[in-house]
């Protein structure tokens, strides 16, 4: 079927915007994209979360011959870019990229959210961010975990972290809990300014992501302890695992990642040809080249897979906050 719009369309609808929401689905994921793409990133530039956004969306804007804008709307443990995206139009042209902490953790992290993330997003991708090291100050004369933990005790010591109910957060909660320690979890609105903190020596150690820390690491700044997960990252071959250094809670087995989302109502069609152009994007020579700096070993899965891991991680992921003892907020 062929639609044909004519100037009279036009002045009765008002705008192109009103006259794409009043057809079918199918006719609207048909004519997208139609003008420039904006992906909100709830977390600061810098960090892996702004890096996939701009990599992926590069990708997106190449195959479509639109602009994607990428927006930092940090704070507030994502809630900040979520809730903007949540009152956005549903109409495949704003989308957000956050990770775990936005969609998952914020539940048992907060008595009440400007956004349920249950209901008001439609999944589009998910991203494997790879192993998320702890890592020290190069000064702090330890080589692993159980001595990391025997220098704490009896000291004042300080783990960042990249956001409240991060999987940094609970890594060192998880940590005083496990040896009986005292260790203050520092928040912080990104990673960047995180690991220039650890490389200063104004907080001890952190866990992030090892692309956002490498240059700290490359520079002999910090050093690192321990990976999480049951295999050991490649690209840190040397260093053990939690779980091989005695620490088997299933904290230190959650994996992190950064997922894709669009408004919840976002025409089925049109969240589709999005997933479809992420795992391409995931597949192509240039985020290949990323994901091996950032010690990831793959791209992008698509939005079933998306919903599978927040079905079966997610809870296991708030079962731990809350088995810590967060109080919500």
């Amino acid at each position: 079927m062929i639609l044909r719009t004519t100037r009279r369309d036009l002045l009765r609808y008002g705008s192109l915007s009103a006259l794409a929401a009043s057809l079918p689905a199918p006719a609207i994921a048909q004519a997208w994209p139609a003008r420039p793409i904006k992906i909100v990133c709830t977390y600061p530039a810098g960090g892996l979360t702004d890096i996939f956004a701009r990599a992926y969306g590069e990708y997106v804007a190449e195959k479509t011959g639109h602009p994607v804008i990428v927006e930092n709307k940090a704070g507030a443990a994502g809630a900040i870019g979520a809730e903007i995206v949540k009152q956005s139009p549903p109409d495949g042209y704003t989308l957000m990229f956050t990770n775990s902490t936005t969609m998952v953790q914020n539940k048992a992290l907060f008595k009440k959210l400007p956004y349920d993330p249950d209901k008001d997003f439609a999944l589009v991708a998910w991203f494997n961010t790879g192993h998320l090291p702890t890592m020290v100050n190069k000064d702090v004369p330890v080589r692993n975990i159980p001595e990391f933990a025997a220098w704490a005790k009896g000291r004042k010591v300080s783990l960042a972290t990249y956001g409240i109910g991060s999987f940094a957060h609970i890594v060192t909660e998880t940590l005083n809990r496990h040896y009986g320690l005292q260790m203050e979890a520092v928040h912080y609105r990104g990673e960047s300014a995180m690991w220039q903190d650890v490389a200063s020596g104004a907080v001890q150690g952190a866990t992030g992501s090892y692309a956002s820390g490498a240059a700290v690491l490359q520079a002999g700044s910090v050093k690192p302890i321990a990976v999480p997960t049951m295999v050991r990252m490649k690209k840190l071959p040397d260093v053990a695992t939690f779980y091989e250094q005695g620490l088997t809670e299933k904290a230190f087995q959650i994996r992190g990642w950064v997922g894709c989302a669009a408004p919840a109502g976002t025409p089925p069609e049109v969240v589709q040809k999005l997933s479809r152009l992420m795992v391409e994007a995931g597949r192509t020579e240039r985020v290949q080249k990323i994901n091996d700096t950032f010690a990831i070993d793959e791209g992008a899965r698509d939005a079933a897979y998306f919903r599978q891991v927040l079905d079966e991680e997610g809870p296991v992921s708030i079962e731990v906050i809350r088995s810590l003892g967060i109080e919500p907020q």
